[in-house]
């Protein structure tokens, strides 16, 4: 590990020394939980279940925790563009640490945090919700095509709660 000892200006430059210390083995590494394949897929189904149910045809990302998409499932009538949404809902959500439905109020023309909006594929909209287990975000699953970001977001919660028995170990 790198600890600066010494911070000193000298025309213009900024100088640093610095001491070298060991570190173990365990802050070298960095472990993470992260949703299996299969828990991730069981999810998805039942959030798309969920909107089958209520008459909707959507498209369902589940993310895992270093932003890599595990799965996406699209119904044969959604629309074509639901999968790409979903996926940026999905990504929103573990990217901002929340579900994107909170989101959209702060993000508006004129709030402080405004500008988010130009940020390339995030998606401000409901239907992004995080994954916890043991209180630890551990994915994200993203829901569109429904009339509504409110039941895409439902949808999506559902697919959380049907594995609800594995993410609270």
């Amino acid at each position: 590990m790198i600890r600066p000892l010494v911070l000193h200006a000298l025309a213009g430059t900024l100088l640093m020394f610095c001491s070298v210390t060991a570190v173990s083995a365990e802050e070298k590494l960095v472990s993470y939980t992260s949703m299996s394949l299969d828990l991730a897929l069981s999810a998805a189904k039942s959030a798309m279940r969920s909107c089958r149910d209520q008459g909707y045809q959507v498209s369902v990302a589940v993310i895992e925790k270093g932003g890599a998409t595990q799965v996406v499932l699209r119904d044969q009538l959604a629309g074509i563009f639901t999968p790409d949404v979903a996926i940026r809902k999905a990504r929103t959500a573990l990217s901002f640490q929340t579900n994107t439905s909170n989101l959209v109020e702060p993000t508006m023309n004129g709030k402080p945090a405004s500008g988010l909006r130009n940020f390339p594929d995030a998606m401000f909209v409901g239907g992004g919700v995080r994954v916890e287990a043991a209180g630890l975000i551990v994915g994200a699953i993203g829901v569109s095509g429904a009339p509504g970001p409110d039941i895409d977001e439902a949808c999506a919660k559902a697919g959380i709660d049907s594995i609800s028995d594995v993410l609270d170990f």
